[in-house]
């Protein structure tokens, strides 16, 4: 692994990422691995109390962990060693982009952040998509478009493109609809470039993390002393797969337990056909009493 100091910019500053992929970076750095940070940021402007709180608490936030008996732990997460503030032209998300530290780029932009058809194509009728094509930033593609365009002028480092949401082949998928986004976009160089200086890997991510309700504050405070703008909370379960498929480094995650794989096919299939089974039946017997929510 890569000595030297390394960025890992996260695109999505909501609370599956800070419970999830930053959780992990911070047990490295609690083993005494501090060659890797998270720069964090976000597309739009709707996060932005978010990270001024962040940016207040030197990006650091309490995790609240609840076991199935309902343990609740308390963890200080330290990863995030950076904050991005929004603006219209996304500019410190594209100056950190360009950074030759910065060597992932990852994102949680949910499933219908990748405006996919049924197909798995671009939907390009779609009216985010659309603005982007004409110099928006409003999707990840969009984003991406102009972070890596500014990459490749200032010194064409490769850089790792990974996804962190829970869609079935989510790399490939992503790739495929942001190569069908720079090819209508008629971003000839950027796409060639993306072709050969980026990878993709699928991932498989698992954990829930509820929005945080005002309560999580204040068991914080209870528990820790510590009057936390930013808490979050998270099941105790958690896992991370991912496609060992990284063009220019990668944090030591198998260090933390994040199962570095070949394909990560066979967990996408256990989940979609055991877990996700598990919990339709659990919601069709609950409908059928009357319940609304799991």
């Amino acid at each position: 692994m890569l000595k030297q100091k390394s960025v890992w910019m996260h695109i999505g500053a909501g609370s599956f990422h800070r419970a999830h992929q930053a959780w992990y970076l911070h047990r490295l750095i609690q083993q005494g691995d501090d060659s890797w940070s998270i720069a964090l940021g976000n597309i739009r402007n709707d996060a932005n109390a978010l990270l001024d709180n962040l940016t207040k608490q030197n990006g650091e936030y309490t995790l609240e962990t609840v076991s199935p008996e309902g343990e609740r732990h308390y963890e200080k997460i330290t990863s995030v060693r950076k904050v991005l503030h929004w603006d219209e032209n996304l500019s410190q998300l594209v100056e950190q982009g360009c950074d030759k530290a910065t060597r992932v780029i990852a994102f949680t932009v949910t499933e219908a952040g990748y405006y996919l058809t049924p197909q798995h194509e671009l939907d390009a009728e779609q009216p985010d998509i659309k603005a982007d094509l004409t110099g928006r930033m409003s999707t990840i593609y969009g984003a991406l478009t102009q972070i890596l365009r500014a990459r490749l002028a200032a010194h064409g480092e490769p850089v790792t493109l990974l996804n962190c949401d829970n869609l079935r082949h989510n790399g490939e998928r992503f790739r495929h609809g942001f190569l069908s986004f720079l090819q209508l976009k008629g971003e000839t160089e950027l796409y060639q470039w993306v072709k050969e200086n980026t990878r993709s890997p699928n991932t498989m991510v698992d954990r829930i993390t509820p929005r945080p309700t005002p309560d999580v504050a204040e068991r914080v405070k209870q528990q820790t002393g510590w009057d936390d703008k930013a808490p979050i909370m998270g099941e105790a379960f958690i896992q991370w797969v991912i496609e060992d498929d990284f063009i220019n480094g990668r944090p030591a995650l198998e260090n933390v337990d994040v199962e570095m794989v070949e394909s990560v096919l066979p967990w996408e299939e256990a989940k979609i056909r055991i877990l996700n089974a598990s919990h339709s039946c659990i919601a069709w017997a609950g409908t059928l009493i009357g319940l609304s929510f799991i």
